[in-house]
């Protein structure tokens, strides 16, 4: 099924109205935010970003589940303890976070590398998922650089370029203070982009903001991650569980073709065009993409 949505006007908050939580696990104390009752929905962000993402989403989502935004290890608000950040790092840390909340029954909602981690969780727990919504995911390891944008190409070669990529990311924090805000359609006010800056204000904190481009599979590296993601790819293209994507034109992630792929692959496919977007979508359309999620639920029966 797909749909399209007409653009209006967003209504765009800086704010964070909600009460931090804290949870220890492993060796870290992970944030997040819960508010609201009923089927749980877990909301997972990826690079750079953290909670603070779905400050605009939650609240339309609220009336009909339990909202639940955790900021992964390293990330937002959670600490940072020594790790080499890699992918099976937060993947431990995502699922002793859920065990730690005994959450089941699960809608997951998901973006950049939290669709990676939350499809990988979802793929060996499929038993305790009711449904997935997602936006400008990882939906299959990339090919090669070909597929990438021009100015996204070199800037990520950069990034995996050893030392330079140090450099940019950790040292010059190109990915808070460049990709995220060129990555938006809008301009981010200061006090947004302070919230994303709070936590990566040291250089010894950016270890993930680095880590995490060099840990996305191009070209079949890395591999580990690679296997990763072909296995849940495939089981996405498998089960039946209900499905809700959200794209963007021309988006990063998951442009036309890719949409296009989806369709043709995965049962129970709801598919929703939100406009002119490009990676974070949550920063231009947060108002459709929370009434949508909403809306999906209901068909679903899954609130």
């Amino acid at each position: 099924m797909t749909q399209t949505t007409t653009p209006t006007a967003q209504r765009i908050s800086a704010d964070f109205p909600f009460e931090s939580q804290h949870v220890d696990v492993l060796d870290a104390t992970l944030h997040y935010v819960d508010v609201g009752e009923g089927r749980p929905v877990l909301f997972l962000h990826g690079n750079p970003t953290s909670s603070y993402l779905w400050r605009n989403i939650i609240p339309h989502v609220e009336p009909v589940g339990r909202c639940i935004a955790v900021d992964l290890v390293g990330m937002g608000k959670s600490t940072k303890p020594q790790s080499p950040y890699r992918f099976f790092d937060h993947a431990r840390y995502l699922e002793a976070f859920i065990d730690a909340l005994k959450l089941d029954d699960l809608v997951l909602v998901l973006h950049d590398w939290g669709s990676a981690l939350g499809f990988d969780w979802a793929s060996r727990h499929e038993d305790m998922v009711r449904g997935l919504a997602f936006m400008e995911s990882i939906l299959l390891p990339v090919p090669g650089w070909e597929v990438f944008p021009d100015g996204v190409r070199e800037a990520f070669r950069a990034f995996r370029t050893p030392d330079l990529g140090w450099e940019l990311l950790v040292r010059e924090n190109r990915f808070i203070e460049e990709v995220l805000p060129g990555s938006i359609i809008r301009t981010l006010g200061q006090k947004e982009l302070d919230a994303y800056r709070q936590p990566f204000l040291r250089e010894e904190d950016r270890t993930p903001l680095w880590r995490w481009p060099n840990e996305l599979p191009i070209a079949g590296e890395p591999a580990d991650v690679k296997a990763v993601i072909e296995r849940y790819s495939s089981w996405l293209q498998q089960t039946n569980l209900p499905k809700l994507l959200l794209y963007a034109e021309p988006g990063v992630l998951v442009p036309a073709p890719v949409v296009e792929w989806a369709r043709a692959k995965f049962q129970h496919l709801t598919t929703v065009g939100l406009g002119a977007g490009i990676h974070y979508v949550q920063e231009d359309h947060p108002q459709t993409i929370g009434r949508e999620i909403v809306r999906w639920m209901g068909a679903e029966q899954l609130s």
